[in-house]
């Protein structure tokens, strides 16, 4: 008889839905306000947004592109996608219209599944204006989604479920979208085998078991929400609870009363709840597991989340999308100056080094580039051989960007990140996308986006600005218009006025000594 508290063995995430459905049978699948799927009856719900793709004509490596918040119907979207051998294309939700419309393009999508309204806006009338041509439907979650299902009707469900059957370990899962240090988001292709070992081994470190209720407050479009999140669900026959907006009060409620056990986020989150003035009467005894990103956090933060919030296993991880999402993890039975302190050691089957501008490994203890070889590293960029080898060199390594060292015990320490990526609010930025999208505005003649310290975000974009002669431009008017352009996450929240930038040898802008000189402008 199969262990059901080990993880489930599959090749591709088709047949992964096919084994939970048989080993969980009646066990909660998803469960959102009131709707309930069991694993027993999971894979038809998939099967029939297949045969609704299949009969819009998708093929097998078609792009279907999922644009919405946490939800019940974005799993089964993904799953139908997959399961009609199509890659799932997921875009995230703080995009405007344009953003959006470039990673369409791109991709290649010809089908969307879109929410309507979410946080006050209208998603399809925001896409409408620059929509482009190559998609040829939008099924908006809710208002279409039950006729969208109808019309695969006519599709037996035989012919789904042998399309989701020929799905391959190595063919391309999904196609996720992440931005590069050159300005413009790059596709990532991931294959169904390397995710769901990796995640295998996820879920089998921080002890995942059936029965397990996960509330999934990481996005959906991110490999946190997805791999760390509900795919590791369907590993571990655990219920998914998707989560569409953090908010602090909300999750400390669900926590009491949907007696979640695995609640993975950023530390913002533990602290949000440790500060919470219910924190002593609260009934948080179900949580269990906790994970978080790689920050670097005090030890007392991993002993309160014990001590305070009664979690078992506290643990942090390392990863990144190219990569798959999970690169290394610390052991739950680590010290607390271990796990606050590092991102804990290579999963198996990969291979981590740090090594110098010379591409040389360097001893321990030492600072240079962290790179990673194994199993999971992508299949490359999509459309970009030229940046794929720019990030893969000739010996399969992948070269992260990101500077770090490495301890005897192999343990991976995070000392600093790319060259100029900042993080606002858990989000990744990159000044060289925000700096071509700034420099559209008529009155710029030069702009450079650094990250600055802030107490309530932990850093956010400052853009230092040289006008054109003659221009006149406040930075209120600037953020107004960022605001209109680009993800909230992205807009510049300071914005500083200079004469020149200051440039080295090279004459590109010289940005340490541009972060300097803010501390002295007012």
């Amino acid at each position: 008889m199969r262990d059901l508290t080990q993880p489930t063995v599959a090749g591709t995430i088709p047949a992964l839905l096919f084994a939970a459905a048989r080993h969980h049978l009646l066990r909660s699948a998803l469960e959102e306000d009131g709707r309930r799927i069991t694993y027993a009856e999971l894979p038809g719900h998939a099967l029939a947004v297949s045969r609704a793709l299949i009969a819009h004509g998708i093929q097998p490596g078609d792009k279907v592109a999922i644009w919405a918040p946490n939800c019940i119907d974005w799993v089964l979207a993904a799953l139908g996608i997959h399961c009609a051998g199509a890659v799932m294309v997921p875009i995230n939700t703080r995009m405007k219209g344009a953003e959006a419309a470039d990673i369409l393009a791109r991709s290649h999508s010809r089908l969307l599944f879109c929410v309507g309204s979410f946080l006050g806006v209208d998603y399809p009338a925001m896409l409408a204006p620059v929509r482009p041509a190559g998609l040829e439907k939008i099924v908006v979650l809710g208002a279409d989604w039950a006729a969208f299902v109808a019309a695969g009707a006519a599709v037996p469900e035989a012919t789904a479920r042998a399309r989701a059957d020929a799905v391959r370990p190595d063919d391309i899962a999904d196609l996720m979208f992440t931005s590069g240090t050159t300005g413009k988001p790059k596709g990532v292709m991931s294959a169904h085998g390397p995710t769901l070992r990796a995640f295998a081994e996820y879920v089998r470190i921080i002890g995942m078991r059936p029965g397990d209720r996960y509330l999934v407050v990481n996005p959906f479009f991110h490999s946190f929400g997805y791999k760390a999140g509900w795919i590791t669900c369907l590993l571990a026959g655990a219920t998914i609870l998707p989560h569409p907006v953090f908010d602090a009060e909300a999750v400390f409620r669900r926590v009491e009363s949907d007696r979640i056990t695995v609640l993975p986020g950023p530390p913002t989150l533990y602290l949000s709840m440790l500060a919470h003035p219910r924190l002593a009467e609260a009934d948080l005894s179900s949580l269990r597991i906790a994970v978080t990103g790689a920050s670097t956090i005090p030890p007392v933060l991993i002993e309160r989340m014990r001590e305070a919030l009664g979690i078992r296993v506290v643990t942090t991880a390392y990863g990144l999308t190219e990569c798959g999402g999970l690169a290394t993890i610390c052991a739950p039975d680590d010290d607390a100056a271990t796990i606050a302190g590092t991102s804990g050691r290579a999963i198996p089957g990969t291979e981590l080094r740090v090594v110098d501008g010379h591409n040389q490994p360097v001893p321990a203890g030492e600072s240079g580039e962290i790179c990673l070889r194994g199993f999971h590293v992508m299949k490359g960029y999509f459309e970009d051989p030229q940046a794929t080898d720019e990030a893969i060199d000739g010996d399969g390594w992948l070269h992260t960007g990101d500077i770090g060292t490495l301890d005897a015990r192999g343990y991976l320490r995070i000392t600093d990140r790319l060259k100029d990526m900042f993080i606002v609010g858990g989000f990744n930025c990159y000044p060289a996308e925000i700096e071509a999208a700034l420099t559209e505005h008529p009155a710029i003649a030069q702009v450079a986006v650094v990250g600055v310290p802030d107490a309530r975000m932990g850093e956010v974009g400052c853009a230092c600005v040289v006008l054109r002669p003659g221009a006149v431009l406040d930075a209120g008017g600037l953020i107004g218009w960022s605001r209109e352009r680009m993800a909230n996450y992205k807009v510049p929240r300071e914005v500083r006025f200079f004469d020149s930038l200051p440039v080295n040898a090279s004459n590109k802008v010289a940005k340490n000594e541009l972060r300097a000189l803010l501390g002295r402008v007012v």
